[in-house]
């Protein structure tokens, strides 16, 4: 007669299954409901910061950049091991984060420099717009690049009004979305008539731009 074995240990003791969907995940419009993944959950990755903005996947680094704003840092979380570390501090308060089409870093640099810089493969920062017709952008927002190489992005004046995710400055310009083209590098100041221009995307086929 033969024994049965006792249970391996090589096991891990039993849990509750995750809940699915998450009841986390609130769905405001049924329309978003199509794209749900409904074995999907929320985690949190790090805690720590103060005003998160600005998240942009390196799939190829297998890591996330974000903007941790009032700390005046980026902060990078590394998907192999969990830790959160600091990619840039100071940052100039940065917010808006994407890469273009080389895979570089594109950031808006809010209300210090004012500016919209990007990141070299050597680490080298330069700037590829701080002002337009001489005045100073307010607060640089989100930026997104198309295909063609073209750099969008908003410039409203939220980092000019207080010393908590910005500094307190003088606005120049109205609140405007520009455009630098991806070839000439020539800004042009694309819409000017929406008060607090914050978040924009692209439609799947670039045939609209979405904005916030």
């Amino acid at each position: 007669m033969n024994t049965p074995a006792p249970p391996s240990s090589d096991f891990a003791p039993w849990t509750v299954s995750p809940r699915y969907p998450d009841p986390a995940v609130v769905v405001l419009d049924p329309s978003f409901l199509k794209y749900r993944l409904f074995a999907a959950s929320v985690e949190r990755l790090a805690t720590g910061c103060r005003w998160m903005e600005g998240p942009v996947w390196v799939g190829d680094g297998h890591y996330l950049l974000a903007s941790d704003i009032a700390n005046n840092r980026i902060v990078r979380w590394d998907e192999a091991t969990g830790a959160l570390s600091v990619f840039r501090a100071p940052s100039n308060y940065a917010n808006g984060n994407t890469r273009d089409m080389q895979g570089r870093l594109v950031t808006c640099e809010g209300a210090v420099t004012r500016r919209i810089s990007r990141t070299e493969h050597s680490g080298r920062v330069v700037t590829l717009a701080d002002n337009f017709n001489g005045k100073r952008f307010n607060s640089p927002n989100d930026i997104v690049c198309q295909s063609n190489g073209a750099i969008w992005f908003t410039d409203p004046t939220f980092q000019l009004s207080n010393d908590y995710e910005g500094r307190i400055a003088q606005q120049e310009l109205p609140h405007a979305v520009y455009r630098i083209d991806g070839v000439t590098g020539v800004l042009t100041q694309v819409i000017t008539d929406l008060a607090g221009p914050n978040g924009l995307c692209f439609s799947p086929d670039e045939t609209r731009l979405h904005v916030v």
